[in-house]
């Protein structure tokens, strides 16, 4: 039978009391079980990681969580292990443990700090492997499905950055007694993974040194991951931009309608008004209600604003245009109560001097009593007011597509910009 020595420190019965223990006890592993006891030595327990993310799913916005499957490895130096030769292979410098054997060695204790489920692989067993190396060296590897929690941000909504870290931590061996370190991969994506809605980009890590509880003594070592999901903007180009300024475009038209074609100015107007709201209301339901303005929140709300600056400017001249009705009614009145007066004194004079055009035919006379309508200068004054309210269309036809124009230069830009410095 192949054994596998360890010299361990283990307390004496003389010492059994004290804190300390004494070393020089020789143990050889079979089957049985040893002390799980961290190796004794003055340094702490250096733990290299290496992470390999397979696959990562359901990024879940409402709940700020997503799902990720990595094989998940960690090493570390077993100083007391007295291993035989004969274990190792011809040309080989590991051999592979079994589960129990690995079940009676002391092991390092990380786990994913916020994570809220984290659980091996399973099919007819525990996807994991446990390599002993010619130096000493147990290499733990595993594949893990974890559930991450992630606080994510959506100020720059859709065209939103999330950074989601991934801690791990030591539970019961502070920085004294045991070190996390990242290995020589380090974290490495699958060069295949895709996601639907973003692109992930190059994970950073990080190594840092943490107080963490109260109930915890001193400080512990932690390993961070940070991932970054870039959101793809396409899918909203297509469904949120593109229609939406269609539709404010389609409200321009309103302008070209004639005055007295109320029906359909108002129709299409509000149509446009309520098409907005309802793609606004859809959208709602991709992500959680949140308590700050989000960058989509801005598109929209400057959408119908211009749709609805339409909707009122067909009301501005539209009051214009009765009011000039009524006025230029009220001037034809009064150039016809005028022209009656002016005719009444005109026959009067004809007839009082009726020798003095004697010799002139009547039709002659007849010419000069037309209405003076069209001859009035104030009348003329009024037919110049009349065009106040087509020319404020015709100004508008220019403007609002200036205005929107300026106002998607400004917006793209700050939101972009916004975006790449979170």
């Amino acid at each position: 039978m192949t054994t596998i020595h360890m010299r361990i420190q283990t307390p004496s019965p003389s010492t059994q009391h004290r804190s300390s223990v004494s070393p020089g006890d020789s143990w050889t592993i079979y089957r049985g079980g040893i002390e799980k006891i961290r190796p004794p030595s003055g340094a702490p327990v250096v733990v290299n990681f290496n992470i390999l993310v397979v696959d990562i799913n359901s990024i879940n916005v409402e709940d700020m969580d997503f799902r990720i499957d990595m094989f998940v490895s960690q090493s570390w130096i077993e100083s007391r292990l007295n291993m035989s030769e004969d274990i190792f292979e011809e040309d080989d410098d590991y051999v592979i443990l079994t589960q129990e054997f690995f079940d009676n060695l002391w092991q390092p204790d990380p786990y994913f700090l916020n994570s809220k489920v984290s659980e091996i692989a399973t099919l007819n067993h525990k996807f994991s492997l446990v390599t002993l190396y010619r130096n000493k060296t147990i290499k733990y590897s595993a594949r893990i499905n974890a559930i991450v929690a992630c606080q994510m941000e959506f100020q720059s909504y859709p065209m939103d950055i999330q950074i989601c870290p991934i801690y791990i931590e030591s539970f019961s061996y502070n920085r004294k007694k045991l070190r996390l370190k990242w290995g020589t991969s380090g974290v490495t994506i699958n060069p295949e993974l895709k996601l639907l809605q973003y692109d992930i980009g190059k994970p950073a890590i990080s190594e840092e040194t943490i107080d963490y509880m109260l109930e915890k003594n001193g400080n512990f070592s932690r390993l961070v991951v940070f991932l970054r999901f870039e959101r793809q903007i396409g899918h909203h180009l297509i469904q949120t931009f593109a229609p939406s300024t269609l539709v404010v475009m389609l409200s321009w038209f309103s302008f070209w309608l004639d005055l007295d074609a109320i029906p359909g100015r108002v129709a299409l107007l509000v149509t446009s008004m309520l098409t907005l709201v309802t793609m606004f209301t859809g959208l709602k339901s991709d992500i959680p209600p949140v308590a700050y303005i989000k960058a989509l929140d801005l598109w929209m709300a400057g959408c119908m604003m211009f749709v609805f600056a339409a909707l009122g400017e067909f009301v501005v001249v539209k009051v214009l245009d009765l009011r000039h009705i009524k006025n230029d009614s009220q001037s034809f009145t009064d150039s016809r109560s005028f022209s009656r007066l002016m005719a009444m004194v005109k026959r009067q004079s004809i007839w009082d001097e009726e020798f003095v055009y004697a010799t002139k035919p009547k039709k002659h006379t007849n010419d000069h009593l037309l209405p003076t309508l069209w001859l009035d200068p104030e009348c003329q004054i009024v037919q110049t007011s009349e065009t106040r309210s087509q020319k404020i269309d015709f100004y508008s036809r220019i403007m609002f597509p200036i205005l929107f124009l300026f106002f998607i230069v400004l917006y793209w830009p700050i939101v972009l910009l916004k975006s790449t410095i979170q």
